[in-house]
């Protein structure tokens, strides 16, 4: 996706860690016409999937996930970091490491909000090390739904997430993938 590779070029910053910041319209601004593309765009590439759900974890997933629902006109649902009192007795839940915050989770979802009955798109902005995507495919799992397959936004694709991920039979759809990446350049696969 050209726009999405082009803001990534222009505003995207490197840390030396391995970490790409595009919090100016991604995860911390978002920009609404972008969001609006990419919800398009994943529209297009899972077009003619029976989906019923789209399944992120929160919280940066949650905008490109809306976006995408739109297309499919079916909920969002996001699983939430386990801990919280107002959250339901019966959850699926699953562990996952974060690659950014370097921290280990435990995600969870209602039991009332998936079930045997649903067709589920994962969605994330970011794929690393592919743990959010596993925990996710756990909880779909758990709950008896088919996975249809994931949409990310960026995937670093030279960390082992991705080739993770597939090589489980998940269907990975990204709408960028970068091969190479330092604080002077971003290179992507065509």
């Amino acid at each position: 996706m050209q726009a999405l590779k082009k803001r990534i070029l222009e505003e995207g910053r490197v840390s030396g860690d391995g970490i790409l910041k595009v919090d100016s319209f991604l995860n911390h601004q978002i920009d609404p016409a972008l969001m609006e593309e990419i919800g398009a765009e994943f529209g297009r590439r899972f077009a003619g999937e029976r989906i019923t759900r789209i399944l992120t974890v929160e919280t940066s997933g949650i905008a490109p996930a809306l976006f995408a629902a739109r297309q499919f006109r079916v909920p969002v649902v996001f699983a939430k970091k386990a801990g919280a009192r107002n959250q339901d007795a019966h959850c699926y839940q699953a562990g996952v490491h974060s690659f950014t915050r370097d921290k280990d989770y435990i995600i969870q979802v209602s039991h009332r909000y998936l079930g045997p009955d649903d067709s589920v798109l994962l969605l994330d902005d970011f794929l690393a090390n592919g743990q959010a995507l596993i925990g996710l495919a756990d909880i779909v799992a758990q709950a008896g739904a088919r996975l249809v397959g994931a949409g990310i936004v960026i995937e670093k694709g030279f960390q082992d997430g991705g080739r993770l991920v597939r090589n489980m039979g998940i269907r990975v759809e990204s709408l960028a993938v970068i091969r190479r990446m330092t604080q002077d350049r971003i290179e992507f696969d065509p």
